[in-house]
């Protein structure tokens, strides 16, 4: 039997017969996650195929609700306004009725396309589809993973999107417009845990997958590493650098720092006879064990103590032996 396509209230307008618009979260079909790049952009050129498309002034077009990407690639947008200027632009955008304001319309997928009509001063090619959030985010997660070469930062910053908009609680909504499954997205919920400030500072990094950037998340769980690189980031200039470089001056800043793990505080003590003639600061941080002797006696009762160290072993040996 053929699979029900999970997009099926997003191709086609509802039956006259059948009111009821298939819900894929509820019926499941999200569990089938689309597995290549072909895929995703077969099924996002099935959301344009065979519809009418129209000429819109793109300043009557707001952006989605959901963010995809931390910042632009400028240079793609360069080369994307430049094919557009010279060429027309060959493919439709895809953009719904704006859900709160009448006449006016919210982009689902094709922002990129969008901005280069403002700045060309032209019409937006697109196709209009009464569609709900739902099928919305879907539909702009799936188009963009097959052809915007989305970073992992990106996708995990879109994924806690969809995941505070708390459509479905197994996070079936998030799976499907990303195209992964249960680890991954895990994976990628954990990495947002890190703090706003860092993860602004970075940016949209391309290069650092999955793998460097739980590296970074877990050494940002310890404070003392936190509070060291904000410190350097306070002090450093990274406007000049894109989002690779960026990343790379974070993980470099907190390879200098040594060591990354919870410093131990040292325990401190003080010991003193009874006749105050010499008397003994004490230091332990659990790696080393130090005495300092102080007043009238020190210099001569710390000879005496290193004369006596061979035999102050002996019996320590012997305690230890003992248990």
């Amino acid at each position: 039997m053929a699979r029900k396509n999970p997009f099926a209230n997003v191709m086609n307008e509802p039956r006259a017969d059948n009111p009821v618009a298939l819900d894929y979260t509820v019926k499941g079909a999200s569990r089938s996650i689309i597995s290549t790049i072909d895929e995703l952009a077969e099924r996002a050129d099935k959301l344009l195929e065979g519809e009418t498309v129209v000429e819109l002034d793109p300043d009557s077009v707001d952006i989605s609700f959901v963010k995809d990407r931390l910042e632009d690639d400028r240079q793609a947008f360069e080369e994307l306004l430049s094919a557009i200027r010279d060429q027309g632009q060959n493919s439709p955008i895809l953009v719904r009725p704006h859900p709160k304001e009448a006449s006016r319309y919210m982009v689902v997928f094709g922002h990129r396309r969008l901005r280069v009509a403002r700045e060309l001063g032209r019409k937006v090619r697109a196709v209009i589809k009464s569609i709900n959030d739902r099928d919305h985010v879907v539909a702009q997660g799936q188009e963009n993973s097959a052809r915007s070469d989305l970073s992992f930062i990106d996708k995990a910053m879109f994924a806690r999107q969809l995941n505070a908009l708390n459509y479905d609680s197994d996070h079936a909504t998030a799976r499907a417009a990303l195209s992964i499954d249960k680890a991954t997205l895990s994976k990628m919920l954990s990495v947002t845990s890190i703090p706003e400030d860092i993860l602004s500072a970075i940016g949209g990094a391309k290069t650092p997958g999955r793998d460097r950037w739980y590296e970074l998340k877990q050494r940002l769980e310890n404070p003392k590493n936190l509070e060291a690189l904000r410190a350097v980031l306070a002090d450093s200039d990274l406007s000049g650098l894109d989002g690779d470089a960026r990343f790379a001056f974070v993980m470099d800043a907190l390879a200098r720092r040594k060591p990354t793990g919870y410093v131990r505080e040292p325990k401190l003590d003080k010991w003193a006879p009874s006749d105050k003639a010499v008397s003994a600061n004490i230091r332990n941080d659990g790696k080393s064990y130090s005495l300092a002797f102080k007043a009238r006696d020190a210099v001569g009762f710390g000879e005496f103590v290193a004369s006596s160290l061979d035999k102050l072993y002996a019996d320590y040996r012997k305690h230890v032996k003992k248990g």
